[in-house]
């Protein structure tokens, strides 16, 4: 097999070719991963997300975070503003799929109401 781009003759298992670096198509892709991002998620909040948020970011517990932030408020009395600013700050997440903004249900689920409906019902008369 031959480099497409300067015809540098490559070995069987070569994902680049050595001469010029050029991709040959073998191996799998790079994918990079996205990054994290501080957002308040909206299916974990206990009051505002922030503490969640923070969790999530930080790759640590919910539970350990929330007694973290609640001792620095009690002590040190920062904590209050801050969890303010963020909780004000912060953008909120609603890209899990059991939640969208407006409080639609996901995926097309009927509401309770259209559930109860029956065929006879939702024809036109």
């Amino acid at each position: 097999m031959f480099c497409t781009k300067c015809g540098h003759q490559l070995g069987e298992s070569n994902g680049f070719c050595p001469q010029c670096g050029a991709p040959t198509g073998k191996g799998t892709p790079y994918e990079p991963t996205p990054a994290k991002r501080l957002v308040r998620p909206m299916r974990q909040k206990s009051i505002g997300g922030v503490c969640a948020g923070f969790a999530n970011y930080l790759d640590v517990d919910i539970t350990l975070m929330r007694i973290i932030w609640l001792c620095t408020a009690i002590f040190t009395g920062v904590g209050f503003i801050a969890y303010f600013v963020c909780w004000i700050v912060m953008p909120p997440d609603y890209s899990s799929p059991e939640m969208h903004p407006a409080g639609a249900p996901a995926g097309g689920n009927p509401t309770a109401a259209e559930a109860r409906q029956t065929p006879a019902e939702s024809s036109p008369a």
